[in-house]
């Protein structure tokens, strides 16, 4: 399946931080470090990265790049530069985010910070919260009036009757036929929102039937989304949903099953025809507060999916849910990560695939003319992966976003 859903979403979405690096006008350079071009190349030592205008301009050994006069030096000496981090599924939920147009731009920068820029995150996907908040938390963000990531919205379609135990107040937007599917999907990408999120499977509690979303009723939204580029995020809950996210042409699955020990080899073959993608958050589930002998279970089940997806040749994508729990730190992620993939993998779901798949072609790399959405780390993530999260500075668009006390 050929995937082009950069279109207005990314593109307008960039100018706009394009616009806001220039009218900045500084050039930053990063001095000393050693570099990952990218998750498969080889690094290289005492290098220097300048950026100017949001792009990065030049990078190479101390020897060999001039740096300018007037640039903002930052010594990354024993440190390790690498491309800007993708959350691919977070929520803008929180009671902080509230009248986001209007509340004060500090504590919402200092929140962001907890959240996720102090984690390197220069790109999310936010997979749910109130467009009314989100909308003009990204326009501020964009003005650099609060710092923070680029961020990618999306509206949310539960199943009839899908109202999840774990939103026991929520005005919860249904749909039960394909029809209403089709209405609200042109709804949300009216409105500025880059993105449909189903729940094909909707958690009632431990005992009561998951509701699943009938495939037509997701079909009726993927369609809609696929006519305007735009990608279609799903939340499977058991078998069912998985087939339904199948049947429907969905993009992204937004989580691992918890109940599901792997993938069965049908699955994996119309994963990897379709070109769906894996978002497996999982802390979430290894966090569910469950006894320790069915904690591990899941954890063996939603482990085994992740490397069995990922052997298949399929891609995968980070993610952690943050925003809907609160486990900001992204340690234990990558511990569980890697139980399923190597080092390099797990630093290409969070640069390279997710710029791969969303067609952002000037993300992903550190290299000359990519945007300078950059990472800094006080380890080498090769060596540790739990180094990911050592983060010492944050920048998007060539803009110190996070600094480490």
């Amino acid at each position: 399946m050929t995937r082009h859903w950069l279109g207005a979403a990314l593109l307008s979405c960039a100018l706009a931080v394009l616009l806001g690096a220039v009218a900045q006008a500084q050039t930053l350079v990063l001095k000393g470090g050693r570099v990952y071009a990218s998750p498969d190349a080889t690094p290289v030592s005492n290098s220097v990265v300048v950026t100017s205008a949001g792009v990065i301009t030049a990078v190479g050994r101390v020897e060999e790049v001039q740096i300018p006069p007037d640039a903002r030096v930052i010594d990354c000496s024993g440190k390790t530069i690498v491309a800007g981090f993708w959350n691919s599924h977070v929520h803008f939920t929180e009671a902080v985010w509230r009248d986001a147009g209007n509340a004060p731009a500090a504590p919402l920068t200092a929140h962001m910070q907890e959240m996720l820029t102090r984690w390197g995150f220069t790109t999310v996907w936010s997979l749910g919260s109130n467009p009314s908040d989100s909308l003009a938390l990204r326009r501020r963000v964009n003005s650099d009036e609060i710092l923070g990531p680029n961020i990618f919205l999306v509206g949310s379609i539960f199943p009839k009757d899908g109202r999840p135990a774990y939103l026991p107040d929520a005005q919860i937007p249904e749909a039960a036929t394909p029809e209403r599917a089709t209405e609200m999907a042109r709804y949300y990408l009216q409105i500025g929102l880059d993105g449909i999120k189903l729940f094909t499977g909707s958690y009632k509690g431990e005992d009561k039937p998951v509701v699943n979303m009938d495939a037509a009723v997701a079909r009726a939204a993927v369609d809609i989304a696929h006519a305007h580029g735009r990608p279609v995020f799903a939340h499977p809950q058991n078998t069912a949903g998985i087939e339904a996210v199948i049947a429907a042409g969905v993009d992204v699955m937004a989580h691992t099953v918890a109940r599901q020990p792997g993938y069965p080899p049908e699955q994996l073959a119309r994963f990897k025809q379709q070109g769906i993608a894996l978002t497996p958050t999982l802390s979430l589930f290894a966090k569910l507060p469950v006894p320790p002998e069915i904690a591990a279970r899941i954890v063996d089940n939603i482990v085994g999916q992740l490397k069995s997806f990922s052997e298949n040749g399929s891609t995968v994508l980070f993610g952690t849910d943050v925003g809907y729990i609160q486990l900001y730190d992204t340690t234990l992620e990558y511990e569980l990560m890697r139980r399923a993939l190597s080092e390099r993998q797990i630093l290409a779901s969070l640069t390279t695939n997710p710029a791969s798949y969303f067609k952002a072609t000037k993300k992903g790399r550190v290299e000359k003319e990519f945007d300078a959405d950059l990472v800094v780390l006080d380890g080498d993530p090769i060596a540790d992966v739990t180094n990911l999260a050592k983060v010492a500075y944050t920048i998007r668009a060539g803009k110190v976003i996070y600094q480490k006390p």
